[in-house]
């Protein structure tokens, strides 16, 4: 699997709002002929309708990002770690297989399956999709804070959530100044940067796209060990 990120972003693009107010439009002259040619924008819907299955179902996020992480890993491990059932299982390993986000070897038995760590980062938005981003995402399947947080305020506040998070536990700003930034109310924007704790832990540890939406604090943050971050998934015993 190949996944190229789309467009690289500098530093000073990204924002403590995560890029939710609007920026001007971008140059004419970043889309010439050959990027517009028919044949390139085909080549690129896969992407663009695969990262949408993962924004749009959160059960399956949760799932990639495991394997992810963890891979390479066996159905039955995955199933310990999230709590699912067999048949849910092999139904959300069969579409991440099918739309090429994870490998699966059956040359051994119980199969084995890994994936590759997407990115896209669109500078001029500025939109930064990263395994944490989806981890976040995910975890309103089992958070029922972040599930209230996506449920009254969408994605892309949860996403300037998430960087928000990131400069708080690195020292960089204060709960209210991150409610002022997202335009929430101060106690939700302290619910949702604790929620978002094990997505930055675990991110920092495992996804080698972390700097890319912090690339001022991946450093500094002040988070749990994957031991002590709640929510976040555990390496599950590997079958027989």
């Amino acid at each position: 699997m190949d996944f190229e990120q789309v467009t690289m972003t500098a530093d000073d693009r990204i924002r403590p709002d995560g890029g939710i107010d609007a920026l001007d439009p971008p140059p004419t002259d970043i889309l010439d002929e050959e990027t517009l040619e028919p044949k390139a924008l085909a080549q690129n819907a896969p992407k663009l309708e695969i990262v949408m299955q993962l924004l749009n179902q959160p059960a399956l996020a949760r799932v990639y990002v495991y394997v992810c992480y963890w891979g390479p890993v066996s159905p039955p491990e995955i199933m310990d770690a999230l709590e699912l059932s067999k048949s849910t299982t092999y139904e959300y390993v069969d579409q991440l297989v099918d739309v090429g986000l994870v490998d699966r070897d059956e040359s051994t038995r119980p199969q084995q399956l890994t994936a590759e760590p997407l990115i896209i980062v669109e500078q001029y938005a500025p939109i930064v999709i990263t395994p944490t981003v989806l981890h976040a995402l995910a975890l309103q399947e089992v958070d029922d804070d972040i599930d209230y947080f996506l449920d009254r305020y969408g994605t892309g506040k949860l996403i300037a959530a998430l960087r928000g998070a990131g400069l708080h536990f690195a020292g960089k700003t204060t709960q209210r100044m991150v409610a002022t930034d997202i335009d929430v109310r101060e106690t939700e924007a302290m619910m949702i940067i604790y929620a978002l704790q094990p997505a930055l832990a675990v991110g920092r540890e495992h996804d080698p796209f972390f700097e890319y939406l912090f690339p001022d604090v991946a450093d500094q943050m002040e988070l749990p060990d994957l031991d002590g971050a709640d929510g976040a998934p555990a390496k599950s015993e590997p079958h027989e």
